[in-house]
């Protein structure tokens, strides 16, 4: 069978995409590790949202302000102690919670801030990633691309290891998604067929 494997621009629109399905329009959005702030123009063109953007990277807080994007430069390490409670309606971490230090954190200033958060990450559990290790080779696919030596990545987890933290911390998942390597949807065992995982994350119910 042939499949079609996504471009790097692919993927990055199909990410955008995904993500843009659980953010109604209007609202109003804070992207952590916001990047070139690609995702936040996506939102604001697509969706009508008012966009804010946390970046610690001059170079790419420099490319935000070319973007248009309002964006401060802030490692999001420390917090969010500049942001008041419940003030923006989604808050988004995209790819960039495994090259965080603080996860536990993090998750808990996400849904301080905001009434809901999405998250999405690469799963370490994927099967071409298992069949890597088994072969004695750190895992380099689409969507972790980096070789053990020049590698961002400091939490190495899984989609069953982030379900285990999210329980341990009081945060109901109310979706998730998983995908292959190709953008294919992924519904049987997702830890071992699924190459990126997307969640939206809220608050238990006390």
């Amino acid at each position: 069978m042939n499949i079609h494997k996504l471009s790097k621009h692919e993927r990055e629109r199909f990410d955008f995409a995904t993500i843009a399905e659980w953010i109604p329009a209007g609202e109003r959005v804070l992207d952590l590790g916001c990047g070139d702030g690609n995702l936040l123009r996506y939102l604001s063109e697509t969706k009508g949202v008012e966009g804010y953007g946390v970046e610690i990277d001059p170079r790419s807080v420099l490319q935000c302000i070319r973007n248009g994007i309002n964006v401060l430069q802030i490692d999001i390490e420390g917090g969010l102690s500049g942001f008041e409670n419940l003030s923006f309606d989604h808050v988004i971490i995209s790819q960039a919670l495994q090259a965080m230090h603080a996860t536990t954190r993090i998750l808990g200033e996400m849904l301080r801030v905001a009434g809901e958060a999405v998250v999405s990450f690469p799963n370490f559990a994927y099967r071409a990633n298992r069949l890597a290790v088994a072969k004695g080779h750190m895992p380099v696919s689409p969507d972790l691309p980096y070789e053990w030596y020049d590698t961002p990545n400091v939490r190495f987890f899984t989609i069953v290891d982030f379900e285990a933290l999210c329980a341990r911390l009081g945060i109901e998942i109310r979706r998730r998604l998983a995908f292959d390597e190709n953008g294919r949807h992924v519904a049987d065992d997702s830890n071992l067929n699924g190459s990126l995982a997307f969640y939206l994350l809220g608050r238990r119910p006390e």
